[in-house]
């Protein structure tokens, strides 16, 4: 695959989305976030974004004038703001940003957003605050999709709801981007179109089957992703499902009952600051004997050693800084398209 660097990515999506109407202020963020989703080896919520936040914004689905934004304030931790479907990464970027302004002064901070555009990865968010110390969590629902079923239900009725946090250590952050569903809808969708299996059977067929083809969750009718935990102990992810409807939709008071259409989220953002808890140190200490603990655990397979969330990702990241990303080929079609539909035709060149 050919490797495209950082500063290329950067100034291509920047311009596609100043010409497509968006603020510079939310281009820019908008495309960092993009841009660091790949860099951790999340290519399904990368760049390959970038075409469908541009039609978005074209049609006026989406919003790049991050003065749409309204916000109320709940007391001097909590803020519920309505991002009138702005680029999703502009308003969790400074959902977080808000959060941690407030988590130095009480130790805690949140924001509830209620009709954001699509966030992107959730991973891509959680360096910068991590390295300050703080512990960001991301929660997020789409109310205009369903794609997962109940526990011991055939009929999707809400979306993956993944949760990530970061944890800071001195040895090994921890940064997790957990889906409560078995495996994310663009993963099911990238299958499809490649018409190759899924590694496990986490699809769940309109007859009540679990199936490793991906062809079973768009059938007619249509199937659905199994919770996490799958056909045995998919009660689990189920409940933590609803836990991250409960948080998102329902604590911004705009969700599934409304009956949204096109692409959106709701997000809760969360984070935390250790310093004014037990104290920094204390907290370092505590996560630092954690992460050695699970490192130094024998392994099943020797070549195959404990590793923590996040690793792998941060690895591919400094990798891909230094040598630039080699982005798949479904990724640049999509960027392709954006660019050939726009005033910098003829620019795929990294």
């Amino acid at each position: 695959m050919k490797r495209y660097t950082t500063a290329w990515l950067e100034d291509v999506l920047v311009t596609l989305f100043i010409e497509a109407g968006a603020s510079r202020e939310v281009s820019e963020i908008t495309s960092k976030i993009l841009i660091e989703g790949d860099l951790l080896g999340h290519h399904t919520h990368g760049v390959k974004l970038a075409n469908g936040y541009l039609q978005d914004l074209k049609s006026g689905h989406a919003s790049g004038d991050h003065n749409a934004l309204t916000s109320k304030e709940v007391s001097s931790v909590a803020t519920l703001v309505d991002g009138h479907y702005i680029l999703g990464p502009y308003l969790v970027q400074k959902a977080l940003e808000r959060s941690a302004t407030a988590a130095r002064k009480s130790g805690i901070g949140i924001v509830s957003i209620k009709r954001s555009h699509h966030i992107a990865c959730l991973a891509a968010y959680l360096q910068t605050f991590v390295e300050q110390g703080l512990m960001p969590i991301i929660m997020t629902s789409d109310p205009a999709v369903k794609s997962v079923a109940p526990f011991g239900g055939k009929s999707p009725v809400y979306t993956p709801n993944p949760i990530a946090m970061g944890i800071p250590s001195r040895v090994q952050p921890i940064m997790m981007d957990v889906s409560m569903s078995t495996v994310t809808n663009g993963s099911v969708a990238k299958a499809h179109a490649e018409s190759t299996m899924l590694a496990h059977p986490v699809i769940l067929t309109n007859t009540g089957l679990a199936s490793a083809d991906p062809a079973d969750f768009f059938s007619d009718p249509k199937g659905s992703i199994l919770p996490l935990g799958g056909i045995e102990f998919g009660h689990k992810g189920f409940a933590m499902g609803l836990m991250v409807e409960a948080l998102t939709s329902a604590l911004g008071g705009f969700g599934r009952k409304d009956e949204p259409s096109g692409w959106g989220a709701s997000v809760t953002v969360i984070v935390i600051d250790p310093e004014l808890f037990a104290g920094k140190s204390a907290f370092l200490d505590e996560t630092d004997y954690l992460v050695k603990s699970c490192l130094n655990s024998s392994p099943i397979d020797s070549q195959n050693p404990v590793r923590m969330p996040g690793q792998a990702g941060l690895g591919r990241r400094k990798e891909y800084l230094d040598q630039g990303i080699p982005l798949p080929n479904d990724v640049v079609a999509e960027l392709k398209k954006a660019i050939d539909d726009s005033s910098i035709k003829g620019r795929m060149e990294g």
